[in-house]
């Protein structure tokens, strides 16, 4: 009895939001919304970062393990003659404690390793009112080319545009196993006249197998992103780890070529 009056609760709360919520139906790309996604996520030519918080909890109980502090940095590449837009970025993503946000470099008497992308070399092309991306990642027998993907849904919200992508994730790891999880990005862009100091924004969520040092089981990723336009403008904690364990990431790759070398490693 007690689940159904919640259900019933629950569907009348859902009915009435969506009589006073905008419409935010999916709608195709045009020249102008593709163009604000590109300069969204990789900016004009210099780099841009996408400073990153959030927490890795159990799945199902719902226990808080870790906090997450990241950035993914990225730098607009010249784009091609056809218009398609070319991406180089990395990101790195550190584990630090529950409690006292200290950076974690073991638990459990196992090593902690913070989830890196030396790089990758993203391209966008717009083709009939949809986003094609194709996606390089990798090193030596380990580089992967994923794409054509087209999975990128497109929603106004007033004048906001929300960005949606949806992976599901399965390919071999090479030893036997395989690498299953679902993930979502939702990227929110406000309008310049809007006023706001922080306009390009991100919620991500992950499902999969926790950190293999956090031993079995499942586990929710909750991340909360913002973009800003200079490496000085992210926090001082994100700064002081960078530059104390990952200096290669306070920035983006230089161009093509330095992908390319990163790839022969």
């Amino acid at each position: 009895m007690m689940i159904a009056r919640l259900l019933i609760l629950g569907l009348g709360l859902l009915a009435l939001s969506s009589a006073l919520a905008p419409n935010a139906a999916a709608e195709t790309f045009d020249e102008d919304s593709f163009a604000r996604f590109a300069s969204m996520r990789a900016g004009t030519g210099e780099p841009v970062y996408w400073y990153t918080i959030g927490t890795v909890f159990r799945y199902p109980d719902g226990e808080a393990l870790f906090r997450m502090e990241g950035v993914d940095t990225a730098r607009r590449l010249p784009d091609g003659e056809d218009g398609t837009v070319h991406q180089a970025s990395r990101k790195v993503f550190f584990y630090r404690d529950i409690e006292t946000h200290a950076l974690l470099h073991s638990y459990a008497d196992r090593p902690v390793e913070p989830i890196a992308y030396p790089y990758q070399y993203i391209t966008y092309a717009l083709d009939r009112g949809t986003v094609i991306t194709h996606v390089e990642q990798g090193t030596g027998p380990a580089l992967q080319r994923i794409g054509p993907v087209e999975n990128i849904a497109l929603r106004r919200i007033g004048e906001t545009l929300v960005f949606s992508a949806p992976l599901f994730l399965d390919f071999p790891l090479g030893d036997g196993r395989r690498y299953q999880a679902f993930e979502n990005y939702d990227f929110f862009v406000h309008p310049e006249t809007s006023g706001l100091s922080l306009p390009h924004q991100l919620s991500w969520v992950r499902y999969g197998d926790l950190p293999p040092f956090a031993g079995p089981g499942q586990g929710i990723i909750h991340l909360v992103s913002w973009r800003v336009d200079d490496y000085t403008a992210l926090p001082a904690s994100m700064r002081e780890a960078l530059e104390r364990e990952a200096p290669l990431w306070q920035a983006p790759p230089a161009d093509l070529a330095e992908i390319r070398e990163l790839q022969q490693r």
